[in-house]
């Protein structure tokens, strides 16, 4: 795999690309960053084209200060802006939890570029509800901490396998990674009221939940799923919100399958 940085601001990594091969673009959540899909590019670099990046104020991508910076808008013009630097006309977009949002953003803005969608533990739906307002509130205090600007680089993932939910380790390794105010700042994004437009979506699409996630319920994936015309839902038992950490073999099975059956075929 090769390491770029696009315009100073959007870290990201490839394969050789082969113009005969699909392409994957994968895309991480909250506090993660790029290296939580390392174990998916020893898998898949041999079949696919590959794409990881640093969505903006993660891992080496640039970090930005206020909460203007972070609206879903402004993340799916990063992802267009790279993928139109790179010449990818048509490509498969694999997000994970928070990353839903961004990818939803950038089909509504971008449909004819998606062939498929593939979404792991999407962060859907988080707006509804009493706790979604008090969630507001307490992640406006980001404004109290101080901004960093410097990249952190990325969490092994490695040292932190099979781990909760809410593993104290892994979180504070993630939030150090990112900052607690571009942390705050991004998930208050994931509370807010958002359109969806899940009827509109067009081609095939794989919703991937674990049966024991504590962070978003897996009936707001079944109830997203049920709205797109062409999706198919599969449930991973024993696996928690960190299934690309802790599910390698299972989602990548999956993501496997659905591809062959769907866009291969």
């Amino acid at each position: 795999m090769q390491e770029h940085i696009f315009e100073d601001r959007i870290y990201y990594r490839t394969n050789e690309f082969k113009p005969e091969r699909l392409t994957l673009v994968f895309s991480h959540g909250v506090s993660g960053s790029s290296s939580a899909w390392i174990p998916y590019e020893k898998i898949f670099e041999n079949k696919y084209n590959l794409v990881f990046y640093d969505i903006r104020g993660h891992g080496k991508s640039k970090k930005y200060s206020d909460y203007s910076d972070y609206e879903i808008k402004k993340f799916a013009d990063d992802l267009h802006d790279l993928i139109s630097s790179l010449k990818i006309k048509k490509f498969i977009l694999i997000s994970n939890s928070f990353a839903a949002l961004i990818a939803l953003e950038y089909i509504k803005l971008w449909r004819s570029t998606i062939i498929a969608n593939i979404f792991t533990s999407p962060a859907v739906y988080m707006h509804e509800g009493p706790l979604a307002k008090v969630a507001r509130s307490v992640l406006k205090l980001a404004r109290i901490f101080p901004f960093h600007s410097a990249p952190r680089g990325h969490v092994d993932y490695q040292n932190h396998q099979n781990t909760s939910d809410w593993d104290i380790k892994r979180n504070l390794a993630d939030m150090r990674n990112t900052t607690l105010r571009v942390h705050f700042n991004v998930l208050r994004r994931s509370f807010n009221p958002i359109e969806y437009d899940l009827e509109e979506i067009n081609v095939p699409t794989l919703v991937i939940h674990g049966e024991t996630d504590s962070m978003v319920p897996m009936k707001n994936s079944k109830r997203m799923c049920a709205k797109i015309k062409n999706c198919e839902f599969v449930s991973l038992p024993n696996v928690n919100h960190n299934s690309v950490h802790n599910a390698v073999e299972e989602m990548s099975e999956a993501i496997e399958n659905f591809i062959e059956k769907n866009v291969l075929k």
